[in-house]
């Protein structure tokens, strides 16, 4: 190790306070099963979470929602990321009852920390799941948060709660961890023990006790990130990178519909350069890049810095909804189609492809949008709950829709639908029903006069 690089390592060890139980005590403890994880939150993050872990660790997890802890207890995924086989051979058991949160030692953190009506944090979910670990937190114990926040959240929201409730003292009698959740919904390639984890840590101990716990089952290993703070950052900026990336590609294919000219065709020319980065446009929803730039937007406004590039990057990829709508309506106009007996069919109202989640979804949006303008709009998805997206959004879907359509949107596509050929849509339509394919990448597969894309 260079003097240079010494240096810098005594910097961040000497910037934690030393904890009263001794370092890894608590690790040997929990890899020998005489000491209990708990995870809070059983979605898309926590579950995997929790199955990975109960590989080498005995591992208990809480959710409020009971309906979703029975399926479990059969083995049963209720988000369809985790197949049967995944729960054999685990260490792992699910209740719906807080009192078990009194067995554990050590926490995760990984509930939704969504937005509210007006784009602001909604913290109520982390703030419930951090007073029920309050109830039940003992002397020498840790706590990791891996839900989405702003820089400085853990400190200044969550350890209040903690100390306030348990009556303990913060990197005295406990200690907390962040650790951003980093997992891809409908992913197969990068799953949690193949993404490396960035962990952190209130103490030195903690740090290196967080490391351990997660190294255990991260094949891709850990990046030990010097303060929590820096955690939570890095965790927003995976996100709001991606929504700023994508926002140009909106607004640039807003600009290439003016100039009737194929945003596709321009990406794939200009993607020749070796050092062109490949984004493209289409919805921004979900309940990541759509939501977690907002958690920085409003901490950078109550520091009085206006983020003005976020901002506008989130007002370019909320106007796609309009900009759709426009789009469609002026063909459908043009090919003389009286509005008031229009029908459209929208394939795909998941918030992604090959996921049942609609959480945040755009093209629920779109489709209220449509609707709204006058449209008979049918939606169909062969991978959601149809009671759920009823119960959010007022919308029914059909598993299988029969008539014939004036337009087609394939809003979202599902591996059901990549295979489908122009004669398959044709079954729902005719040689004049306008396709808008919204990713663009299928305009090989219909007839230019018929074919829309951004």
């Amino acid at each position: 190790m260079s003097l240079a690089q010494l240096k810098t390592e005594n910097q961040v060890v000497a910037q934690f306070p030393k904890l009263a139980y001794k370092k890894n005590k608590l690790f040997n403890k929990l890899i020998n099963k005489k000491e209990n994880i708990a995870v809070v939150g059983l979605g898309y993050v926590g579950l995997p979470l929790a199955v990975h872990m109960a590989a080498k660790f005995k591992v208990i997890v809480f959710d409020v929602n009971e309906n979703k802890v029975m399926q479990l207890m059969q083995h049963k995924d209720p988000c369809e990321e985790l197949p049967e086989e995944e729960f054999k051979g685990k260490d792992i058991s699910f209740t719906s009852n807080e009192e078990i949160l009194k067995d554990a030692k050590f926490y995760v953190v990984a509930v939704p920390t969504p937005i509210d009506d007006l784009k602001k944090p909604n913290l109520l979910p982390i703030k419930s799941a951090t007073a029920a670990i309050a109830k039940h937190l003992k002397k020498g114990d840790c706590i990791v948060f891996e839900s989405t926040v702003y820089p400085g959240c853990t400190e200044e929201v969550c350890v209040p709660i903690l100390e306030r409730i348990s009556r303990l003292k913060f990197n005295e009698d406990f200690t907390v961890g962040y650790s951003p959740e980093r997992i891809n919904p409908g992913d197969k390639e990068h799953t949690f023990t193949k993404i490396k984890k960035i962990v952190s840590g209130s103490t030195k101990e903690a740090l290196e006790l967080i490391a351990n716990v997660y190294e255990s089952v991260v094949i891709a290993g850990v990046h030990r990130a010097p303060s929590l703070k820096v955690a939570e950052a890095a965790k927003v900026v995976e996100n709001i990178q991606r929504d700023v990336n994508i926002g140009l590609m909106n607004e640039l294919s807003q600009i290439f519909s003016v100039l009737d000219i194929n945003t596709k065709d321009v990406l794939k020319a200009a993607g020749t350069k070796w050092n062109f980065h490949n984004y493209f446009p289409g919805l921004v929803g979900g309940h990541c890049i759509g939501v977690d730039p907002y958690y920085l937007i409003s901490k950078a406004k109550e520091m009085k810095y206006a983020p003005k590039l976020l901002e506008q990057a989130r007002e370019v990829n909320e106007s796609m909804i309009g900009h759709i709508a426009l789009q469609l309506e002026r063909r459908l106009y043009n090919k003389r189609f009286r509005k008031n007996n229009v029908s459209v069919l929208v394939k795909g109202i998941a918030f992604k492809e090959n996921v049942n989640d609609i959480r945040n979804s755009k093209t629920a949006e779109l489709c209220l949008e449509l609707t709204r303008r006058g449209y008979n709009v049918v939606v169909e998805d062969l991978m959601v709950d149809a009671k759920e997206v009823k119960r959010h959004y007022g919308i029914q879907v059909e598993k299988s829709p029969s008539g014939e359509f004036d337009a087609i949107v394939l809003a979202v596509d599902h591996e059901d639908y990549k295979h489908l050929s122009y004669y398959d849509y044709l079954k729902n339509g005719n040689e004049e029903t306008i396709i808008f394919d919204v990713k663009g990448d299928k305009k090989d597969k219909f007839p230019s006069e018929v074919y829309m894309s951004l």
